[in-house]
């Protein structure tokens, strides 16, 4: 495939893509900067389970700030010119930071469900260095993800509007048509799954300490009572982290089914409808920190 190559749309389509480009990336870099702010700058703030958070901003302020600008230049010139090199680099940046944000969001659900649901066991297992070794096995897992492309298991190349790039799951060939399936599943269905489970569960363990909790007479209640305040109160930081989910999923979904539809041997019907389906993921994936960045301060954490 060139790396020169136009698709035949109005040019009013490469310079609409390009203001939303634009909106996005600015909210993506201001937000998660801001949420890099407070951290770093309120000591209170720095608690192991706020490293994730920590590094869920920095993996998407890193991938607004390597992937807008380079996408809205491509727009404004409708094809992608900076080579087959810097389409590689530009996918490779994209796949490794929006994996690291997914694998992230997992070892967010699996903190907060071993926390609700297995007290004692979290206060003994959950310190600082450990959860710096979490997070840097959640990078290298992103990196190997990343790096495979670039070593010849699929390739980097142009899609959609031809303006910007990622992984070949266009092309039927048995390297890109594994890589895409086994991508979907290891990076998206899979930690989607366990992630589900984790949520469930967080659910049954509240609701049976609250039922647990009425059972009690009145000389044992004031105790229980700060158990489950306790216990609230982790909930209140897992339903945050929720809401993110949520939205990173409802984003990201309709392109892993897109990629999956090309997988099934369907590709003349998704090039141009998957690059739409992008846009409007990167779109919902930088506004989640609008929210991200309001759970920093601490009287909109307890209210939520």
């Amino acid at each position: 495939m060139s790396f020169f190559r136009k698709v035949d749309v109005p040019n009013h389509a490469h310079y609409i893509v390009a203001f939303f480009v634009a909106v996005i990336g600015a909210v993506g870099v201001i937000g998660n900067m801001l949420v890099m702010y407070a951290f770093f700058s309120n000591k209170k703030l720095r608690t192991p389970p706020n490293y994730f958070i920590m590094n869920l901003a920095v993996s998407d302020f890193l991938m607004a700030i390597t992937q807008s600008p380079i996408f809205f230049v491509n727009c404004m010139y409708k094809e992608w010119v900076f080579g087959e090199m810097g389409c590689k680099m530009y996918a490779f940046c994209g796949a490794l930071f929006g994996i690291t944000s997914m694998i992230n969001l997992l070892a967010i659900s699996i903190d907060r469900y071993v926390v609700i649901t297995k007290p004692l066991q979290a206060i003994r297992w959950t310190s600082g260095r450990r959860t710096l070794i979490i997070i840097l096995l959640v990078w290298i897992y992103s990196l190997c993800w990343s790096l495979a492309p670039l070593v010849g298991w699929s390739s980097y190349i142009p899609e959609g509007l031809m303006t910007s790039c990622t992984w070949d799951y266009v092309t039927s060939t048995p390297a890109n048509k594994s890589y895409t399936l086994m991508l979907c599943c290891f990076v998206f269905f899979i930690p989607l799954g366990i992630i589900s489970y984790c949520y469930f569960f967080m659910f049954l363990a509240i609701r049976s300490a609250s039922r647990d909790l009425e059972k009690l007479g009145s000389h044992v209640r004031k105790t229980a009572l700060i158990q489950q305040q306790s216990i609230k109160t982790e909930w209140k930081l897992a339903k945050i982290a929720f809401v993110v989910i949520i939205v990173f999923v409802l984003s990201w979904s309709p392109y892993a089914c897109v990629t999956l539809i090309a997988w099934a041997g369907y590709s003349n019907y998704v090039s141009i409808q998957s690059y739409e389906l992008k846009l409007c993921a990167k779109l919902e994936y930088h506004i989640k920190h609008l929210r991200i960045k309001h759970c920093f301060h601490p009287v909109s954490c307890l209210v939520f």
